[in-house]
């Protein structure tokens, strides 16, 4: 991005804080890494002569602000939960419903890292990766023992179990048949095996570890609100659970650092059971289901990523990694419907490491 389209965004978020804090000034703005659906930056907001950390986002000029780019429905999914505290969010500070639309919210401190997958400079101890994932299983509890009325913005649809296969069904069709093979299979399976419809509640969409923010063991923010939507809440949880011991990867090898911090991770059963002290009453029938369906939402979304990598001149290394083992994440999902393979077996089941 350009000096001058920086100074238009940076132009922009003033003029929208100021509309909340006469006299506001937005400076320092910088792009951050990692934004696939919006364009994200690093920020000051000074009000009153007293400067804060800030997040800017803002949806990708030139294709229309709808689904994942629509920043300000984000925007109001994190409003709604902050007035509900339900878990923890950061604040949103100010919007601008302009072209593309932005908004701004607050800077939440934390590391963000998922224990069997990334690769840290300062990995956390294995003793501090359980508790997160305990925080995590019970932060998402009391999001769905929470009434779904309260926590969920009004006038937002409701996607059923056969909605949300389709969604992915449909993205794994714009990919080649060489990539995640066995796929189909999965997909029939899985349809022809839907489970029964339970009450609605807010999901996230990719609730996980990686994207949320702790300080040490505490949980300070859930963050990368994208894809957030209104269904079943049995696949946010089987989302979780499945980064107990996930079947895809991103590097061939990693740290001792990093493996040492891996083995912290509680079997899938033990984040259940988390989970199950703050909401005692979820349902909670019919998830191995779920959890092969996870697997086939996310041999879904790699392939996607792994389709264009296959295109590039220099191929990135982790997409590389991530396209050898996609036939063996399929497999896993079809292990699963089986019985094969238990996600929620004994305690203390070994982790695959990586």
């Amino acid at each position: 991005m350009s000096d001058a389209d920086l100074d238009m965004v940076t132009a922009r978020a003033a003029a929208a804080a100021a509309r909340r804090w006469s006299g506001a000034i937005v400076g320092d703005l910088r792009p951050l890494p990692g934004g696939v659906s919006s364009l994200t930056y690093a920020a000051r907001l000074t009000v009153d002569g007293i400067d804060r950390s800030i997040v800017v986002k803002m949806a990708p000029p030139g294709f229309p602000p709808v689904r994942n780019r629509d920043v300000l429905r984000q925007a109001r999914v994190l409003d709604q939960l902050a007035v509900t505290g339900a878990l923890p969010v950061p604040a949103v500070l100010f919007h601008d419903d302009g072209n593309p639309p932005m908004f701004g919210m607050e800077f939440a401190e934390g590391q963000s890292y998922e224990p069997l997958l990334d690769v840290s400079q300062a990995p956390p101890e294995p003793g501090v990766v359980r508790a997160r994932a305990f925080a995590a299983a019970r932060a998402l509890g009391r999001l769905h023992a929470a009434d779904p009325a309260v926590v969920s913005p009004a006038g937002e649809p409701t996607l059923s179990i056969a909605d949300e296969l389709s969604r992915w069904s449909a993205l794994l069709g714009t990919v080649p048949p060489d990539i995640a093979p066995g796929r189909d299979d999965l997909q029939n399976r899985l349809a022809g095996r839907l489970p029964d419809a339970i009450p609605s509640t807010l999901l996230h969409g990719d609730y996980r570890l990686a994207n949320m923010l702790f300080n040490g063991p505490d949980l300070t923010a859930v963050i990368d609100w994208e894809i957030w939507s209104i269904g079943d809440p049995r696949t946010d949880l089987a989302w979780l659970l499945m980064h107990s011991d996930p079947a895809h990867r991103f590097h061939r090898t990693r740290p001792p650092a990093d493996r040492w911090a891996g083995t912290g991770m509680p079997a899938a059963d033990e984040t259940l059971s988390a989970y199950l002290t703050e909401h005692p009453l979820a349902e909670i029938s019919d998830l191995r289901w779920f959890l092969a369906y996870c697997h086939y939402k996310t041999a879904s979304t790699i392939a996607v990523f792994v389709k264009r990598n296959r295109r590039r001149e220099v191929p990135e290394a982790k997409l590389v990694v991530a396209d050898e083992v996609l036939a063996g994440v399929v497999r896993r999902g079809l292990e699963i419907l089986d019985g094969a393979v238990d996600p929620l077996g004994p305690v203390g089941a070994p982790h695959t490491m990586g």
